[in-house]
């Protein structure tokens, strides 16, 4: 039986049945309803908006969550295939469902009342309520400890100010998970698009994740209801335990990324004819696209090895920085690489190469840089913290 291009060691073979329907029901949306139209509204710089419905009809916003919450009650490798499928179509839309997912309903469901839990999860499941989440802010995203947000107890309220940066989903929110310093430490609080004195302002002129809204945050005197405070968390357990949560997802994403490069790559250099023979045929081209399914197999064996941790509830922090360092570092490399054997067709966005390249140099950046996850990686083995 021949392998497939992008799966030389028959990973599927090691998903469940239900795993192998998730991931096929969602190959199926993104080559039916992304990969039409993605390329232009990277052009355009606009998200889809149009797609969210869909989206939300098929189980994948909260996709872990109790049914009761609207949730799915998928097991993490589903939620993993998942990511992996939506970014082989754009990591703009990866970006959405893991922001909605991971960064708002998740702290919502694990830091809330059941009284919040119940206000917002369902709507949150069927897209009804987009969520953003504010913690970056302008003078750096890798220091959260150096929050200058701050919220002060006024009465019965909360009042907010400071500004936040960076921020996916801004201007499509309904609300925004908010962390800010208060007198007993660093607090979450859901913010509602209508609060007085919140404001989102699109972040224009992008290279890269043009197909996704990305926004600033301000905060003027924001009076926020102790209602709409997080109460089961304080200090930075509460965000990085989110960012956790996002990064997985990430460790994920990016292999849907690197196999749409591989995918396309390869047929393209099938018909491409040059010196009389196909592109496919020289040594040079067979050699780089081998070594783009070593890396794509290396990175979906520690990808699904991380989801059977954290399955199991053994998942640590450290491992989820060696995957989402490994796994960006592969797709971003062989999207760059893939352009170039494109050549100058590969500049252009009815390729998707140059696009996954750009994309990934959000990705590799963003839930913690590359160099943040080194570092975490480093601090595992010498036991000395170097930031």
């Amino acid at each position: 039986m021949a392998l497939q291009s992008h799966d030389l060691y028959d990973v599927r073979s090691l998903l469940s049945d239900e795993e192998r329907a998730v991931q096929d029901s969602v190959a199926r949306f993104t080559d039916e309803r992304v990969l039409p139209i993605i390329g232009a509204c990277f052009d355009e710089g606009r998200f889809p908006t149009e797609l969210i419905p869909e989206i939300a009809g098929l189980g994948l916003l909260g996709a872990t969550l109790p049914a009761q919450y609207g949730g799915a009650e998928l097991n993490y490798v589903s939620y993993g295939l998942i990511c992996q499928e939506l970014e082989r179509g754009d990591s703009g839309l990866r970006s959405f469902a893991s922001v909605q997912s991971s960064l708002c309903m998740y702290p919502i469901y694990a830091y809330g009342t059941e009284e919040q839990r119940m206000r917002w999860l369902p709507d949150m499941a069927a897209g009804k309520v987009i969520g953003c989440f504010g913690l970056t802010e302008p003078h750096g995203g890798s220091d959260p400890a150096n929050m200058k947000t701050h919220a002060r107890r006024d009465g019965d309220d909360w009042v907010i100010n400071g500004s936040k940066m960076w921020i996916t989903n801004g201007n499509l929110a309904d609300i925004a998970i908010v962390w800010a310093q208060t007198d007993e430490g660093i607090q979450g609080f859901v913010v509602e698009k209508d609060f007085a004195g919140f404001k989102a302002q699109v972040v224009k002129h992008k290279m890269s994740l043009r197909a996704s809204v990305t926004s600033a945050l301000f905060f003027d005197n924001v009076r926020v209801p102790e209602a709409n405070r997080l109460p089961n968390v304080k200090g930075l357990k509460g965000p990085l335990g989110c960012l956790t949560q996002a990064r997985y997802g990430i460790t994920w994403g990016p292999i849907g990324a690197a196999i749409a490069c591989l995918d396309e790559t390869l047929a393209y250099s099938k018909e491409r004819i040059l010196f009389g023979r196909p592109v496919a045929a020289t040594q040079s081209a067979q050699i780089k696209m081998a070594d783009w399914a070593r890396r794509i197999t290396s990175a979906q064996l520690l990808s699904l090895q991380l989801g059977r941790l954290k399955d199991a509830g053994r998942m640590q922090p450290t491992q989820v920085s060696l995957a989402k360092w490994n796994n960006c570092r592969m797709a971003i490399d062989i999207a760059r690489e893939a352009r170039d054997l494109l050549g100058g067709a590969g500049i252009t966005t009815e390729h998707c190469p140059i696009r996954h390249a750009l994309n990934l140099e959000s990705v590799i950046t963003y839930e913690g840089t590359e160099t943040v996850h080194q570092l975490v990686v480093g601090r595992e083995l010498t036991g000395i913290n170097a930031f």
